[in-house]
């Protein structure tokens, strides 16, 4: 049967949202999640639908991807479609011509599950090679996770202010802002979500109870017994190098396991090492490396 691509409208995201759900697993290779369309969400219901595809066959969805970016497809597909020959096949040549609508001519990077087909297929046949690597870590949520030194504080939309002002000190050039955690909070992703906010209250002011908001995160739950992800998750510039990413990064992982996740996923450019120091000080392992497939320009 002929797989057809969608460009979904707005009444259309929560069957791709659920899908995503279902296609997360224990020991399930790094692929997208709910959680990067909700933080994607951001942008407006409108955006989202826009920057979403997905792959059917006979009605039933075989892939997402989301341009996370005009030039980046983050792409996963159904957990039984990895090594479908049609679908793949479909898959290349819709993100190698820029006529279909997915993908602009030009330098485009290409995120997929590793050791699948589609990647395979646009190394093999296309030529596409292999970019920087990224480091994906992961923390088991079977045991309880430890208290945080810090306070923890959950965002509603009373402190949704707070959290904004706080990304834009953690992210050179973030347009993050209280109208962006609204719309964000709106999306069908966040149901299973939560943003937290870390406060030093040995600081100068500035929180409830009188400390400083020195960090900060957002937890995305795919559902009780899979996998859940942090995205993003940020510290103060003027707060950096005190520990202040392990607490709220043990925060998040505890904030996971209390909406049922199995384990707490994020990923980091291997370049950052930094920040794979901080993930492994708060419990997370890293898994094996996984790469881009790209376009020259």
């Amino acid at each position: 049967m002929t797989i057809v691509l969608n460009k979904p409208e707005i009444d259309g995201l929560a069957d791709a949202v659920g899908v995503l759900r279902e296609w997360q697993y224990e020991g399930a290779p790094t692929q997208l999640h709910p959680g990067d369309l909700g933080w994607f969400w951001r942008a407006g219901a409108e955006a989202t639908a826009a920057a979403v595809r997905t792959w059917s066959r006979a009605g039933r969805i075989l892939a997402v991807g989301l341009l996370d970016g005009p030039d980046l497809l983050r792409l996963t597909t159904a957990p039984d479609a990895r090594q479908d020959e049609e679908l793949a096949r479909q898959l290349v040549a819709d993100v190698t011509d820029p006529a279909r609508g997915v993908l602009p001519a030009g330098r485009v990077n290409v995120e997929a599950p590793p050791n699948t087909l589609f990647p395979d297929l646009l190394g093999a046949e296309e030529g596409w090679p292999l970019d920087d690597p990224w480091t994906p870590l992961r923390r088991d949520l079977t045991a309880p996770v430890p208290a945080p030194d810090l306070r923890i504080e959950e965002v509603g939309p009373a402190r949704a202010h707070c959290f904004a002002a706080l990304l834009g000190a953690a992210f050179d050039g973030s347009r993050f802002t209280e109208d962006s955690w609204r719309v964000m909070a709106s999306g069908v992703p966040y149901a299973d979500a939560r943003c937290l906010l870390a406060y030093d209250d040995g600081g100068d002011g500035g929180g409830h109870g009188g400390g400083d908001a020195v960090a900060a995160v957002t937890v995305w739950s795919a559902g009780p017994g899979r996998p859940g992800i942090l995205e993003p998750m940020g510290v103060h510039r003027d707060h950096r190098r005190r520990g202040h990413g392990e607490q709220i990064t043990l925060a998040a992982a505890a904030a996971l396991r209390d909406l049922g996740a199995s384990s707490a996923l994020v990923a980091t450019p291997s370049s950052n090492t930094a920040a794979v120091a901080t993930y492994e000080s708060a419990g997370f392992e890293p898994r094996e490396e996984t790469r881009d497939r790209y376009r020259e320009a």
